[in-house]
């Protein structure tokens, strides 16, 4: 290791037993010696991580560890209502995910899952107090046109349906008819998690479906005024 690093035997034996810290320039050549980023190698506490449970992301860009409970099951972090600004800021903290609450569910074993809170009317019959679970997705690339998915960017968390693909964004919509669709360039996502369940710790409410109809007819009534302004102005061009 030593020969590799270009250094003497001593002087990487005081690096190991953390009696002196190697200076920015061996820390460049131990980074691309284990071909792991400096932003992990001097951010994160290896020693803590089991090599077979750790999830490792392109560029290694954070460490996802998959945790497990005593009978083995997967157990899944979940982000809270009143944190989840602060997930934008700690979701690259394996110590930020660390605390947070976890639960399991029987039939999600393989793959990483994370629970992520839903809120608006965007993508019914998902509501404010529902957790939306999601598996990680490792590349953009994987993402399918027509699938739903957790979209965590630079400014917040996004539930969406995958409309189109573009070269470099990607252009999403919402289930609900009465928002329009828009795009967001792949420079903006910094995590992807396609949709695997839900869950809701409030107990369910009695639909009236009286009331669903006429707000399924609302929703469409404004679709098709929209599709017609669409039309005009596509006469008058």
């Amino acid at each position: 290791m030593a020969e590799d690093l270009i250094i003497t035997r001593e002087r990487y034996a005081k690096y190991e037993d953390g009696s002196t810290e190697p200076p920015l320039e061996i820390l460049l050549r131990i980074s691309r010696y284990f071909r792991i980023s400096m932003d992990l190698l001097v951010t994160v506490d290896l020693r803590k991580y089991k090599l077979e449970d750790i999830l490792k992301l392109p560029d290694n860009r954070i460490l996802l560890p998959i945790k497990t409970d005593s009978i083995g099951e997967n157990l899944i972090e979940v982000v809270p209502y009143k944190a989840s600004m602060g997930y934008l800021s700690g979701y690259a903290d394996p110590e930020y995910i660390e605390n947070l609450q976890t639960m399991s569910l029987p039939f999600l074993h393989n793959g990483k899952y994370r629970a992520f809170p839903a809120e608006g009317d965007s993508m019914p019959p998902y509501k404010d107090g529902t957790y939306v679970i999601g598996q990680y997705v490792e590349r953009i690339t994987d993402i399918k046109v027509g699938k739903t998915y957790i979209l965590i960017t630079k400014s917040g968390f996004l539930f969406k349906r995958i409309e189109r693909i573009h070269e470099t964004t990607i252009t999403v919509k919402s289930d609900n008819t009465f928002y329009n669709s828009y795009d967001i360039p792949f420079s903006d996502i910094w995590e992807v998690w396609q949709h695997a369940g839900s869950y809701s710790p409030q107990e369910l409410e009695v639909i009236d479906f009286s009331d669903e109809d006429i707000k399924t007819m609302f929703q469409t009534l404004l679709k098709e005024i929209k599709d017609l302004k669409k039309s005009e102005q596509n006469v008058t061009l």
